[in-house]
């Protein structure tokens, strides 16, 4: 192919920060009208290639042509002037303005002095319309959910004359329904001439959507495959440099006895009559749709909100958690879905994040006892393998996946924990990652805590309990040992239609 047969080529390109080369020579190559798929695990370079093509960030070394001709970007402004915009996965919006005013930030429609508020709003509501939003130009940014957010910023790069759209990780946050309707509106540009640079950690995003894909590793091009010709595992090699034979690393364990049941569990409007039991060893899973009451019911059950009817069950005790204390003194800890705002304090250190829960042990008459808080946090952070360089980092300076291990330190680090509820562990992390904290689990387990396992993706599902309830509306509507199940069965209880439709 000639360079002109290419909306855009980067080709060397090196980036570095002091003491890290973030990337190492890396190429790329897009085409007209094409999605093409970039993967890697966190810290691959992905983000900071794509700040590079954008202008936020500029290349030491390297080389960036857009239809054939050499460009050189000193800042965003001139990337959007070149017809390229990016989507990013937390929404950068402006949440007290509306639509209109969000599509047309910094760029606004403006005829002698005055903002051009009507004409602004017609074309932002045919943006919208272009997109089947459902939603008006007028609505304020704020109201909108995470996937209409979304649907905001592609329109914003409607709005700029986008010959290139960058989407990073757009479905990371969304429903399978709300990931569907983002595929068609890809699919959309893709037809209307966009070329589309699709990040994700998601094999299924990929497969959808993509005809090419490229892979980068440790800061280094590993290579440019068609999607129709490369294979999971290949893929999986390709991205973490080394083979993954066993993706769920779940052993055998001889369950103990209960360790949490609960019976005829009920909030109005959220569950009814929910029943399930976990025993000491065991990995049982919560699976349905999204929206099915899952993370409710966990929520209920460690007092973070109430709960109308029912009966719990620690030990074979009756107990009544009635807060979020009575639930860890019982030693029921819940690791929540959204780790970033309810899992850790993301501008405090790991040490002290781990540490937080305990707090009280460590201190003696209001003075902490620092080098046994430090020896404490380091020991439980190293247990889950946690890659930092040293416990006084920031949360907010780690992947997905570490993030995620520090969630887990922070739990064990409560020493009478019985009851692990990790509600959707691996959202959002990379595959490399994803198989470690598969790993931890199955530790665990075989430790003889006893684990519930929140989760919306079926394979990891089926790759790592041994038993799983299905639940659709608020109720339960199935229980299915490992080895009785499949992906069909479990949709069929998950879905609406087969549970005849009852609401809570």
């Amino acid at each position: 192919m000639n360079l002109s047969d290419y909306v855009l080529e980067l080709k060397g390109i090196t980036k570095i920060f002091p003491g890290v080369k973030a990337l190492d020579h890396v190429q790329f190559q897009l085409k007209p009208g094409e999605i093409h798929a970039l993967m890697g695990e966190n810290g691959a370079g992905k983000s900071t290639f794509i700040k590079v093509i954008t202008g936020v960030h500029q290349a030491e070394e390297g080389e960036m042509y857009l239809d054939g001709k050499k460009v050189s970007f000193r800042g965003p402004r001139d990337a959007q002037a070149a017809g390229i915009a990016a989507v990013y996965q937390h929404p950068t919006s402006y949440p007290d303005l509306s639509v209109t005013e969000n599509i047309f930030m910094n760029h606004e429609r403006v005829k002698g002095g005055f903002m051009q508020w009507k004409e602004m709003n017609r074309l932002a509501q045919d943006y919208l319309d272009q997109l089947d939003a459902d939603f008006e130009s007028t609505a304020e940014m704020g109201t909108l959910s995470v996937a209409q957010q979304q649907m905001v910023e592609i329109a914003k790069a409607v709005s700029t004359c986008a010959k290139i759209v960058i989407l990073d990780e757009p479905t990371a946050a969304l429903t399978a329904n709300e990931s569907e309707k983002l595929y068609k509106i890809v699919e959309k540009l893709r037809d209307d001439g966009v070329s589309v640079i699709f990040i994700s950690h998601r094999f299924e995003d990929m497969y959808r959507l993509a005809s090419r894909v490229t892979v980068f590793r440790d800061s280094q091009y590993i290579g440019t495959y068609q999607v129709d010709e490369i294979s999971n595992a290949q893929l999986i090699k390709h991205m973490v440099g080394r083979e993954i034979s066993d993706m769920y690393p779940k052993e055998k364990v001889e369950v103990g006895e209960d360790m949490l049941r609960v019976e005829n569990f009920s909030r109005l409007g959220y569950f009814k009559d929910v029943s399930f039991h976990v025993r000491a060893g065991e990995i049982v899973g919560l699976t349905g749709l999204v929206g099915a009451g899952r993370t409710e019911v966990v929520e209920a059950i460690c007092g973070i909100t109430g709960y109308k009817d029912g009966r719990v069950f620690v030990e074979g005790k009756e107990v009544r958690i009635k807060n979020p204390t009575d639930s860890k003194n019982l030693g029921l800890v819940l690791l929540p879905e959204d780790r970033q705002k309810t899992g850790l304090i993301m501008s405090w250190g790991l040490g002290r994040n781990v540490t937080l829960p305990i707090y009280d042990r460590l201190s003696k008459r209001g003075f902490t006892d620092e080098n046994r808080e430090r020896t404490l946090a380091k020991e439980v952070l190293e247990g889950v393998d946690t890659k930092a360089v040293s416990i006084f980092d920031a949360a907010s300076t780690l992947s997905g996946g570490n993030q995620q291990k520090v969630v887990v330190a922070k739990a064990l680090a409560q020493d009478n924990m019985k009851v692990v509820i990790m509600d959707e562990p691996t959202k959002g992390v990379d595959v490399g990652a994803k198989s470690e904290i598969y790993g931890i689990m199955s530790k665990l387990a075989k430790q003889g805590y006893a684990i519930i396992m929140v989760s919306s993706e079926m394979p990891e599902i089926l790759g790592m309990c041994d038993r799983i309830y299905v639940m659709c509306k608020g109720r339960i509507t199935g229980e299915l040992p490992v080895d009785q199940a499949s992906q069909e069965k479990i949709l069929e209880l998950a879905m609406e239609k087969e549970s005849g439709g009852r609401e809570v």
